[in-house]
């Protein structure tokens, strides 16, 4: 019914628990999950999931608040991409929030991973954070979007403003809400979940982080995605049935996953 677009159950915390996360999954009706790469020494555990189990998928990339780890090139997510367990490129993008100085590297990281996508076809999960002027202008200049011949993708955990989610929807992207918009406090991303039509969002949980009300402070996972979908379909005033199966088709859709 649900499915989770973007967690880490690679992570320690969950990994130890893995028979009891895909049995919650089950309960809460997740039919399917993305684990995401943030690194490329971890890949081979995020595969290694998607290849024992049949409704786990895994993506390659390195995450941008990743300083000191082995940089990827184009060729090596080209390759590493060459499986049909891994159906997209990520997570990637830019994050001036944490780290500061000359970021040139973590944008030059970005323009590689969207090379990478160009070529594999297979969509980016973009990260950003306090640097949407620059991920938006860097998108339009690599052609990510499918408006320049790219293949799109999902701007993931997205916090960004209306007109953010805008340009990013113009060149074919969705935008996944996590938790984060079951937040008492998140008035203003309440009010772009509003504006985003349906037909171009997801739902994540981005585990373990982030967990939504009403287990906000706890441990995320996958299972927990039903409350987002369960959120969404209250601030939008449409049947949960209704976003699980539009955000389910949109993941298939873009994914390009055989049901």
């Amino acid at each position: 019914m649900f499915i989770d677009s973007h967690c880490h159950i690679n992570f320690p915390e969950l990994a130890a628990r893995m028979p009891e996360i895909l049995g919650k999954m089950a309960e809460n009706k997740v039919t399917h999950a993305l684990c995401v790469s943030v690194d490329l020494p971890d890949f081979p555990q995020v595969l290694a999931l998607a290849e024992q189990y049949p409704h786990i998928y895994a993506s390659v990339g390195v995450h941008p608040d990743y300083e000191d780890t082995p940089e990827p090139s184009v060729e090596q997510l080209v390759q590493l991409a060459d499986n049909p367990r891994i159906i997209a490129i990520g997570e990637t993008g830019l994050d001036y929030y944490r780290l500061e100085g000359d970021l040139e590297w973590q944008r030059e990281r970005f323009r590689t991973h969207i090379k990478a996508s160009r070529i594999t076809r297979k969509p980016l999960i973009i990260h950003t954070r306090s640097a949407s002027a620059d991920t938006i202008r860097i998108m339009q200049e690599e052609g990510a979007g499918t408006d320049q011949g790219g293949v799109a993708g999902v701007m993931h955990c997205f916090t960004e403003s209306l007109e953010v989610a805008r340009a990013a929807m113009a060149m074919g992207f969705y935008i996944s809400f996590s938790g984060i918009v079951t937040f008492k406090s998140a008035k203003e991303l309440q009010a772009v979940a509003m504006e985003v039509p349906l037909e171009q969002m997801l739902i994540e949980t981005d585990s373990p982080y982030l967990a939504p009300m009403p287990h906000r402070g706890k441990m995320n996972e996958p299972g927990f995605v039903a409350h987002v979908g369960e959120y969404i379909a209250k601030l939008k005033g449409v049947s949960v049935e209704q976003v699980a199966q539009q955000t389910s088709d949109n993941f298939f859709k873009l994914f390009n996953v055989v049901r």
